[in-house]
């Protein structure tokens, strides 16, 4: 059987081609985008706005290292491989055909294959199960796309895995995205370090978008203003037309803050699961906590898993049950997850309840609300506590916002899941014990008292002598 490399090779030779082409990236790429596309430090970053046109500048980065460096894999990562075909695939295809690159885009595989042995893949990666199918390529340029919107383990993705990859071809790591509504995480980090190549380059410095819209980024970015009814300096325009780091924990869904919902989970008496069902997203399992004696949760068990079989995850959540014994199993049940839940049922004999989401809304608020009041804790390094700094609400439509589409969190909906079927409301504070008599306490109590009832029968007389003179005046005009 034929290898790609072979049937590359092939085509190649029916084109006729007697010498490799030369990508012009001058001609491919607008002033400002150009240093990123020149650039050849081993380690950058690319901070953009939205519509700055970065997904045009990595295309044309990743097959100008292709074509100049033979046999390298030029790889290009985003959450998830559906997203990854739907940003960068078809600019791909479209810049290998109009400068004639020669190379053979293979749909199935999301690659295009040059015939100097050199492949541009298209790859996801979704959670951290996925790190290591990176392993053993021979990389000349890694770009990480939507780098804001990966949690921990882009960390580990980078240093232990991709770094090492890059040894062969003196390889280039980029890490290119917009600003986060938080700014943390290992791509802020890395967008401020010293020893990193940076650029940046926003909508305005686009030539395109006034070509294709007939206005100029100034003219657009003013309708979005009066639409939204917001000056400049908004959190959201600030990052997505200006691409600077501006805190804005309004933009987030969870209002998780480490300071106040951060600790080790507690041994509780109660127990409920909520599982997310997903292929092609993943997997998730949260198991929430709480006893009789608090009003407290705490998220004491997650598990994520990308495109697990439902043997595999029919395992997980049957090992969550017999070690936790919950009151309740709850899972997301629409579409294809009835399915998959009563095949769990079947199998393991766990019952499983259908979440509640026709107000998930309503559920998030109240989340929110045990957050806010220190009555929800999930550790600092849970995944759940991760995804609340990525899951943004989109307001495009100021009077209905929903989330954002930029990244969905498993985890959080299994936790939201479980939240709604705990039962940690149902606690009473217990009444204070009465102090004992002829303590202090009861000497302080006792005072406490009968300034009370002294100030109650002062009322009670202020408000009977005000009735007396109400009577009498009535009584004085009617005569």
């Amino acid at each position: 059987m034929a290898t790609p490399q072979k049937i590359t090779e092939e085509l190649w030779d029916k084109r006729g081609a007697v010498a490799p082409p030369v990508f012009d990236l001058e001609r491919a790429l607008f002033p400002k985008q150009l240093p990123f596309g020149q650039e050849r430090a081993r380690w950058a970053t690319a901070v953009c706005t939205r519509r700055a046109g970065k997904t045009y500048g990595c295309a044309a980065k990743l097959l100008d290292v292709a074509l100049s460096k033979p046999g390298c894999a030029a790889l290009y990562i985003t959450l998830s491989r559906i997203n990854a075909k739907r940003i960068i695939w078809e600019t791909l295809k479209q810049l290998n055909g109009q400068h004639r690159l020669g190379g053979i885009p293979l749909e199935g595989e999301l690659c295009i294959a040059f015939p100097n042995g050199s492949r541009v893949y298209l790859s996801g990666c979704n959670d951290s199960s996925e790190v290591d199918k990176f392993l053993g390529l021979p990389i000349g340029i890694v770009i990480i796309d939507e780098a804001q919107a990966f949690p921990a383990f882009l960390e580990r993705l980078v240093d232990e895995v991709l770094s090492n990859a890059l040894v062969d071809y003196n390889g280039q790591l980029v890490l290119i995205g917009t600003p986060g509504p938080v700014p943390i995480g290992y791509f802020h980090d890395c967008a401020i370090k010293e020893d990193w190549a940076h650029h940046a380059w926003t909508v305005f410095d686009n030539p395109y978008i006034q070509q294709k819209s007939g206005k100029t980024p100034q003219a657009l970015l003013e309708e979005e203003l009066k639409r939204r009814g917001v000056t400049i300096e908004d959190p959201v325009i600030q990052r997505n037309w200006f691409a600077r780091w501006v805190l804005d924990t309004n933009s987030l869904v969870f209002r998780y803050a480490s300071e106040k919902n951060a600790r080790a989970p507690l041994a509780h008496q109660h127990h409920v699961i909520g599982v997310d069902l997903g292929f092609d997203d993943a997997d998730a399992i949260g198991v929430l906590g709480w006893s009789d004696d608090s009003p407290e949760l705490d998220l004491v068990y997650e598990w994520v898993g990308a495109k697990q079989s439902i043997t595999a995850l029919m395992g997980q959540v049957q090992a969550a049950h017999e070690k936790y014994q919950p009151l309740a199993v709850v899972a997301d049940t629409g579409g294809l997850g009835k399915k998959i839940a009563d095949e769990i049922q079947t199998r393991t004999g766990i019952p499983i309840e259908a979440a509640e989401k026709e107000r998930k809304l309503e559920h998030i608020e109240l989340l929110n609300d045990a957050l806010r009041t220190g009555r929800f804790f999930a550790p600092k390094a849970s995944r759940f506590a991760q995804d609340c700094h990525l899951v943004e609400w989109d307001r495009s439509n100021p009077e209905k916002p929903k989330i954002s589409e930029r990244y969905h969190s498993d985890i959080c909906d299994a936790v939201l899941y479980a939240y709604r079927r705990c039962l940690q409301w149902l606690y009473v504070e217990p009444p204070k014990p009465k102090p004992k008599l002829n303590t202090p306490e009861w000497y302080e109590a006792e005072a406490k008292r009968q300034r009370a009832e002294i100030e109650a029968d002062f009322e009670q007389q202020l408000a009977e002598n005000k009735q007396a003179e109400r009577d009498e005046r009535m009584a004085d005009e009617w005569l």
